[in-house]
């Protein structure tokens, strides 16, 4: 796809994905900046865009998962910040209680997102970003119903790793 081309495709859509950024963000300035990732995002894979049959629906859906991927990354961050500022706070009687806090942290961190790929992205919505199976529903395209069903097994597996662990 060339450059006029993906300009006449996508270019008319920059009044509804600012609509759609800002209604997600609450903030003209972060609103366009996420519009322009999306553009980014839609250029360098321009190659694979020629097939779309409506560029406007593609496009917001892109906008909306970047919005939720810079969302949960920040989510995890924080919450790792949370668990290292214990240790300075005094809300921890001893550093060793922070520091095994922390490395419990990573190791179930790190055993989530070593699930296949909807259990484990499916977890991390719900259960580290704490969002709800609607949210969850509408990113990935999973009834409510597989939704339930893929936590539950996506649980059950990191019940039996920690049981694993603490034999």
């Amino acid at each position: 796809m060339e450059a006029s081309q993906f300009k006449a495709i996508f270019l008319p859509c920059h009044r509804k994905l600012y609509v759609v950024a800002w209604h997600l963000t609450r903030n003209k300035q972060a609103a366009e900046d996420l519009i322009q990732e999306t553009f980014l995002r839609l250029w360098t894979r321009r190659h694979l865009l020629t097939d779309i049959e409506n560029p406007e629906a593609y496009s917001i859906m892109t906008l909306r998962r970047i919005f939720y991927d810079v969302k949960r990354i920040k989510h995890i961050e924080e919450t790792e910040n949370d668990v290292s500022a214990m240790q300075y706070s005094g809300e921890t009687n001893d550093l060793n209680d922070c520091i095994e806090a922390k490395d419990q942290w990573q190791r179930i961190r790190a055993m989530i997102l070593a699930l296949p790929d909807p259990q484990g992205r499916v977890m991390l919505m719900r259960d580290v970003e704490g969002r709800t199976y609607e949210e969850i529903s509408a990113e990935t395209g999973l009834t409510e119903v597989n939704l339930r069903s893929v936590l539950s097994r996506a649980r059950k597996k990191i019940r039996e790793k920690i049981k694993n662990i603490k034999r």
